[in-house]
């Protein structure tokens, strides 16, 4: 059953804090007393604006212009920078789509780019530059994403990413959810989203209902880079998805100057697992154009997992990966 839709004056308290983000660049620096002389000289005006909850604001150190949750968000010079290998499409997810907003990369499974939204803009975002308004199933074309899953019976697993599918309503969920269920062959439901991360408020009572009404197993992948972004508000959250049934695991990328250190990485899975989240995926940067300040190079990452193994028991490490079009599935690194 669709939920009633609740006039704007009764939006729930996420959406509020989502409609309130920070976004400009003095702003932020003001609410974290940083003169703007104490980081690298930030863009004021970008394709790619600056968009990062209050709730997140709150975790970053205070007067630290090398905070590492602050330089995940905070929009630099150095993205204007044009770095051979990097492009707008480094995934070519362009080419794997058979209908809009439906990506068929991995036998198996296929995923939805729900919306454009997201709660953050982390400017590392491999899809800072994907061309939402055309590849989006709800414009128009969710009958043919429909179609094309009803008639693809090797799909066993549906994603539902973005933007960050959770930046939706609830009644929008249901909506899309519904189309679904008469689909056999689809056995799990997984959802990709940085919200419980980044505003933790989206994990209300009306998402765990949704959750649980779904047919299918449902497993969440966070996105989750450092140890300091987990405080008591996201464990609550955390808690109430694994309460819920839901299979929680976390994939990170990893990021020069942020996390590229054992110590960082070591604390971010032991606090994972303490949240009830089991450590998935450590990207290597997907090279997407105006990232390029982020990328660790393949020789140091390789270092930092062979650390990451001696410091931690198997199933806390990450798997190290990267994404190489036209391969069947992520490639070990």
């Amino acid at each position: 059953m669709i939920p009633r839709i609740q006039p704007a004056e009764h939006r729930p308290g996420w959406q509020e804090q989502l409609a309130s983000a920070v976004r400009s660049v003095d702003e932020l620096l003001q609410l974290l007393h940083i003169e703007p002389s104490a980081t690298a000289t930030p863009l004021l005006q970008h394709d790619f604006p600056l968009r990062v909850p209050h709730s997140f604001v709150q975790r970053m150190v205070h007067g630290d212009g090398q905070d590492p949750l602050l330089l995940q968000v905070l929009p630099v010079a150095e993205e204007s920078n044009q770095a051979a290998g990097f492009s707008s499409d480094p995934l070519e997810e362009l080419g794997a789509m058979p209908s809009p907003g439906l990506l068929h990369k991995y036998p198996g499974r296929a995923l939805l780019t729900l919306t454009g939204a997201c709660a953050v803009h982390c400017r590392y975002c491999f899809r800072r530059h994907f061309p939402y308004t055309d590849a989006n199933p709800g414009n128009g074309h969710w009958q043919a994403a429909i179609d094309y899953l009803e008639k693809t019976a090797d799909v066993s697993e549906l994603i539902l990413s973005g933007g960050d599918p959770l930046t939706l309503s609830d009644a929008r969920l249901y909506s899309l959810t519904d189309r679904l269920k008469d689909i056999q062959h689809l056995r799990t439901l997984r959802i990709h989203t940085r919200l419980p991360v980044v505003l933790p408020a989206r994990v209300d009572d009306g998402l765990i209902e949704w959750i649980t009404s779904q047919p299918v197993r449902v497993v969440m992948v966070i996105h989750c880079n450092h140890p300091n972004e987990i405080d008591d508000s996201v464990i609550a959250a955390l808690d109430k998805l694994g309460a819920a049934g839901v299979t929680l695991l976390n994939q990170s990328v990893l990021l020069r100057n942020i996390n590229d250190n054992v110590a960082t990485l070591t604390r971010l899975s032991q606090r994972l697992f303490a949240a009830g989240v089991l450590p998935y995926y450590l990207h290597q940067l997907d090279r997407v154009q105006g990232a390029a300040h982020f990328e660790v190079d393949i020789k140091r990452a390789r270092i930092l997992e062979s650390g990451l193994r001696a410091a931690l028991p198997g199933y806390l490490v990450p798997r190290l990966v990267q994404e190489v079009p036209g391969e069947p599935g992520k490639t070990p690194v």
